[in-house]
C-alpha cells in the first residue's frame, strides 16, 4: 500500500454549513435554484482543492458534441494495474454536463485520482435529442473504451467501477442491471456506486422532474416499471454501493432505499449504504475532494473490498 496522502483539502466553511442547514428542509420548494446555489458555493470552495500532478485528457467516442469524456490519471507513474472508475453526471435527463462548473464534477475524479484510481468524467447525449435507452448506450460505449484501453491506461480490466449521480445513476443502473443493455459477454464491471440516483422512472405529481422523465423515457407510463433500473436487480447484479442525502430531490431517497432493499432481497445480504445527514442532492456530490471525506472514504473502502485493490492509496 502506498504512503498516506498528506495534501491539504479545503474545509467546508461555516457559512456554507449554515446555508445547507437553512435550505435543506425546504430543498424541494426550489430544486433548480437550490442546485444552482450549491454549485456556486462549492465551486468557490473547490478552487483550492489539490490538483497538482493529476493529468486530464479529453477523448471523443462519437460524433455528437456530448460524446466525449476526460481521463484523469493519478500523479504517480506506477505501472501497476489500478482500478478504473467511470463517473456519470446528472441533470434530470434533459440538461447537465460533465462540466457543471469549472470545479464540478471534476472534483469527483480528482478525488479518486489522488487515491490511485484512473477516472473518467463521462459525457453523454441528453433528451429530447437522445431518448431511452440512448444515454445508457453511451455509457456502454465508455465502459467498452476503458476495457479496450486498459493496458494503455494502466487499468486492471477486472477492476472497472461505474458511478452515477442523479439521472446519471439511472443510466448507470440501466447498464449495470438490465441485460438488454449489456454486451453478450456481460456488464464487465467490478462494482457500481449509485449516489442519489433516480433509479426508478415515475410520473408522480410530487416529482418536480416528471416532465423531464417523460422527455427521456417517453409519455407511456405503462413502460416505466420495465425501464427502471431497480426492476432488473437480481442475484447476479454487480456489487453495489448506495448513498443518498437527508435532503433530496423528491423521491430520490425513496428509490435509493428501494434499490438497497431489492439488492438485499436478491443477494441475501444488504449492500453498503450511506445516508448523508445535513447534505442535500447537490452537496452530496459537490463536496467530494473537500476535507470532509466520510462518503469518499466509504466509496474507497467499497472499491478496495470489492476488488481487493491493494494499490489504492488511503488518506
Amino acid at each position: 500500500m502506498a504512503s498516506r496522502l498528506t495534501t491539504k483539502r479545503p474545509t467546508i466553511p461555516a457559512h456554507l454549513r449554515v446555508l445547507m442547514a437553512e435550505i435543506g428542509p425546504k430543498w424541494a420548494s426550489d430544486t433548480k435554484g437550490h442546485v444552482r446555489l450549491m454549485v456556486e458555493e462549492f465551486s468557490r470552495v473547490l478552487k483550492s482543492s489539490p490538483k497538482d500532478g493529476i493529468h486530464a485528457e479529453t477523448v471523443r467516442y462519437g460524433n455528437h458534441e456530448r460524446q466525449a469524456f476526460e481521463v484523469f490519471q493519478p500523479a504517480d507513474s506506477s505501472s501497476t494495474a489500478r482500478p478504473g472508475l467511470i463517473f456519470v453526471h446528472g441533470g434530470a435527463f434533459t440538461e447537465g454536463s460533465r462540466h457543471r462548473s469549472t470545479e464540478i464534477y471534476a472534483n469527483v475524479l480528482y478525488f479518486f485520482a489522488r487515491h490511485g484510481i484512473v477516472g473518467i468524467n463521462a459525457g453523454y447525449r441528453l433528451a429530447p435529442d437522445a431518448r431511452y435507452p440512448e444515454a445508457t448506450r453511451d455509457i456502454a460505449a465508455i465502459v467498452h473504451w476503458m476495457q479496450s484501453n486498459a493496458a494503455d491506461l494502466a487499468v486492471d480490466p477486472n477492476r472497472i467501477f461505474l458511478m452515477g449521480h442523479s439521472a446519471g445513476g439511472a443510466h448507470v443502473g440501466s447498464y449495470a442491471y438490465d441485460r438488454r443493455h449489456q454486451p453478450a459477454t456481460g456488464h464487465g464491471l467490478a462494482g457500481v456506486l449509485i449516489v442519489s440516483g433516480r433509479v426508478r422512472a415515475d410520473a408522480r405529481a410530487d416529482n418536480p422532474n416528471a416532465r423531464r422523465v417523460a422527455e427521456y423515457y417517453g409519455p407511456d407510463v405503462s413502460t416505466y416499471d420495465d425501464v427502471s433500473p431497480v426492476s432488473h436487480v437480481d442475484s447476479s447484479s454487480p456489487p453495489t454501493f448506495v448513498a443518498c442525502s437527508e435532503f433530496e430531490n423528491p423521491l430520490i431517497d425513496v428509490y435509493c432505499f428501494e434499490l438497497a432493499h431489492r439488492l438485499a432481497a436478491a443477494k441475501g445480504h444488504a449492500p453498503p449504504f450511506v445516508w448523508m445527514k445535513g447534505h442535500n442532492h447537490t452537496s452530496i456530490i459537490a463536496h467530494f475532494d473537500t476535507a470532509e471525506d466520510v462518503l469518499g472514504q466509504a466509496c474507497l473502502d467499497f472499491i478496495a473490498e470489492t476488488s481487493d485493490a491493494t494499490s489504492i492509496q488511503f488518506g
